[in-house]
């Protein structure tokens, strides 16, 4: 999957739009290195969570079988939507300790003179019940706020609230934790198919919910009355900003293995038999290891926004033919390529080398391969003078190899190897990799055709000039050249004229790296208008 990416070992959970990323999500089940997970933090009064989960579980269960006899008595086209809340959402959630959450005063909450027709509030949580045959994802007219989805109804809410940060959402099938959602994505949730957990009596995946969904995840903790948008007070909020932390933490590792990768990725070329050409030229000086090494850079850096690109939904053509995306997700994923590395060391072969390529030299070439459902990027992707290393060929030994460096990490003081979670690497972190990389210089051993990156002075950081602008730099920027901008763009008008004045607004970057001051500025200016900024 892309956008919307499964949890490994719990098949009914997804985390859509980098709400939390799975390695957060095995973490709470794992309980060892995440605060907030003892029994009294969970109000049980020293019972093992993992019990009173289990007993939930059995509950649950009996609540669900009598509900479904119910629902299958129901009158044709009636979407259930009362049977649905009283009968099964209303018990379920009392299971995970909420008690019975109230309706909504009046039916709806009002942001800025707008109302959403938010069927329950529990605390400064909005919980949207709805009935089992209702698409989340749909407009229907069996429903109040038919003009947009359920899904897009909460999160616009929750996007333009100052008031509340997560909201509950289900129709009895699914249940979807979402939050506010302050990056350049449609959609921010976490979602457990409640019909396959019961229907198929996944206790495992249970537990997953109950420890996530938990009432005492979403309770403002001691302390924090009185902060609007109960910002950073509470444990699925600590939660998050704990992966966001272990993240940035794990930048270190990541930039010494893509250097361990280049040098991987400039050996397996230059000893590799069929590549005699290749080390003919730099023997003879026809291409400097300089250039050899930029081309290096080049195919590293392709992998890892291909990396970027497909795990937030980004790469595929929105209009694709769906045989041609099974096609691409059955055996050309970015996803199939780094499962397969982590698993096998590779062999001899080199037709890995060759499906990386079709889809690298896809996103390249203008019209991109519509049979594999790629648009044409452009951009990084296509072909130039630095593409020296075009038609060499390269083991699948090696090819692995690189893409596990790549791909997994270990962080100080661990030794258990984790994945890279390139759903929330940003551009930030990549132009930073980027900066310490331009630090090494290339070497090349002729007899032993190994190639190696050392620091040494006279670097190509300093003479090309090449300085990454720190994330606070960047904020300093902003709040004095674009926040004015954006102030009087607010005033000089109201509502649809307003967003209109800011989407014509035009920013430029005449020096643009890796993008991170122009996505920045996007993520400025997208939440204006919504309330105050988080």
């Amino acid at each position: 999957m892309t956008a919307a990416a499964a949890t490994g070992g719990y098949p009914t959970v997804r985390s859509v739009g980098a709400l939390l990323p799975a390695d957060l999500l095995a973490r709470v089940v794992a309980g060892t290195d995440l605060p907030g997970l003892s029994p009294d933090n969970y109000h049980l009064a020293g019972e093992p969570v993992r019990q009173a989960a289990s007993r939930a579980f059995e509950y649950s269960r009996g609540v669900y079988a009598r509900f479904r006899d119910e629902l299958a008595r129901r009158p044709g086209g009636d979407a259930g939507t009362g049977l649905t809340r009283e009968r099964w959402l209303q018990p379920l959630l009392g299971a995970l300790y909420y008690g019975r959450v109230p309706a909504t005063p009046g039916g709806h909450l009002n942001v800025d003179g707008r109302d959403y027709p938010i069927s329950h509030l529990w605390a400064d949580v909005p919980v949207h019940l709805l009935g089992w045959g209702v698409d989340l994802d749909a407009r229907t007219g069996r429903v109040a706020g038919a003009a947009r989805a359920p899904q897009s109804m909460v999160q616009e809410l929750l996007n333009r609230s100052p008031d509340h940060l997560w909201a509950v959402l289900s129709n009895g099938r699914t249940l979807r934790l979402l939050r506010d959602s302050s990056a350049l994505v449609g959609q921010s949730y976490v979602e457990f198919d409640l019909e396959t957990i019961f229907d198929g009596d996944l206790f495992s995946d249970f537990v997953l919910l109950f420890l996530l969904c938990h009432q005492s995840r979403l309770e403002r903790l001691p302390g924090s009355d009185g902060q609007p948008g109960g910002v950073a007070d509470r444990w699925l909020e600590r939660w998050r900003t704990n992966a966001i932390d272990t993240g940035t933490r794990a930048l270190t590792a990541l930039r010494g293995q893509v250097t361990a990768a280049l040098e991987v990725l400039g050996t397996g070329f230059l000893a590799h038999p069929a590549n005699a050409e290749l080390r003919d030229r730099l023997a003879a000086d026809e291409l400097r290891l300089a250039d050899y090494n930029r081309a290096l850079l080049r195919v590293v850096y392709r992998l890892l926004f291909w990396f970027v690109a497909e795990d937030r939904g980004a790469l595929l053509d929105p209009a694709a033919d769906p045989v041609a995306v099974d096609r691409y997700r059955r055996y050309f994923s970015a996803d199939r390529l780094r499962r397969t590395a982590r698993r096998r060391l590779g062999t001899r072969h080199v037709d890995g080398w060759a499906r990386v390529r079709l889809v690298l030299d896809g996103l390249g070439r203008e019209g991109g391969r519509p049979e594999l459902g790629l648009p044409g990027l452009g951009g990084l992707f296509e072909s130039g003078p630095l593409d020296v290393v075009d038609g060499a060929a390269l083991t699948n030994e090696t090819v692995s190899t690189v893409v596990r460096l790549l791909s997994t990490i270990t962080t100080r003081g661990s030794v258990v190897l984790r994945t890279v979670d390139f759903r929330h690497l940003g551009a930030d972190e990549l132009g930073s990799i980027y900066e310490s990389l331009l630090e090494l210089h290339p070497r090349y051993d002729v007899s032993a055709r190994t190639y190696t990156l050392a620091a040494a002075a006279g670097n190509e950081r300093k003479s090309s000039g090449s300085y990454y602008t720190p994330s606070s730099l960047i904020d300093c920027l902003l709040d004095t050249a674009l926040d004015p901008l954006l102030d009087d763009a607010m005033k000089a008008a109201d509502g649809p004229a307003a967003e209109a004045g800011l989407l014509a607004m035009t920013v430029c970057d005449p020096a643009m790296g890796s993008g991170a001051f122009l996505v920045a500025a996007a993520r400025r200016i997208a939440p204006v208008g919504r309330g105050p900024r988080r």
